[in-house]
């Protein structure tokens, strides 16, 4: 173990590693979810794994490792995310009394929105999914974005037109 190492279980080394790294592994795992509040969770995860081996991670290879964690937490996030929804598929077409058409017509639906909204450009993505999903109010989107209320309005509405065109009004 070389003293690099133990440098990293020092607190105020944890916490430069922490300001350096944070920020960018969050937009890696924004970019990857799209949930900012998923991304942050998974963000607190890895450094948590980090904390916990810090005496076995190589100073000069932190960054690097951090990537590698978060990367891995997202698959794994994923993966679970699909025995969920397998879960509730299944689930779902026990329970209902919608007719198998009405189902089908729903998933093709629930396809094709967000197959849109995945083609949006990031920016108009964000705020719709902000408002939409999230039910944050301009007002908070434009603080958290640190834009105005007017830009929130206008990449919503450039959001809206394309989904209204690719799918009709929503």
């Amino acid at each position: 173990m070389s003293k690099d190492n133990r440098n990293i279980c020092e607190s105020k080394i944890f916490e430069a590693i922490y300001n350096a790294y944070a920020k960018d592994i969050r937009r890696f795992l924004f970019y990857k979810t799209q949930d900012l509040d998923k991304a942050e969770d998974i963000l607190q995860e890895v450094f948590i794994k980090l904390w916990e081996n810090c005496n076995k991670v190589d100073h000069d290879k932190v960054k690097s490792y951090i990537y590698s964690i978060a990367n891995n937490m997202f698959l794994n996030e994923v993966k679970h995310q699909k025995v969920v929804q397998n879960y509730n598929k299944y689930n779902k077409n026990e329970s209902t009394n919608e007719s198998p058409e009405f189902i089908m017509l729903e998933k093709e639906f629930l396809e094709k929105l967000e197959s849109t909204i995945a083609t949006l450009p990031e920016k108009q993505r964000e705020v719709f999914l902000m408002n939409r999903i999230e039910k944050k109010k301009y007002k908070e989107i434009a603080l958290h974005l640190d834009i105005s209320v007017k830009a929130v309005e206008k990449r919503m509405h450039q959001a809206l037109v394309v989904i209204r065109k690719e799918i009709g009004d929503v």
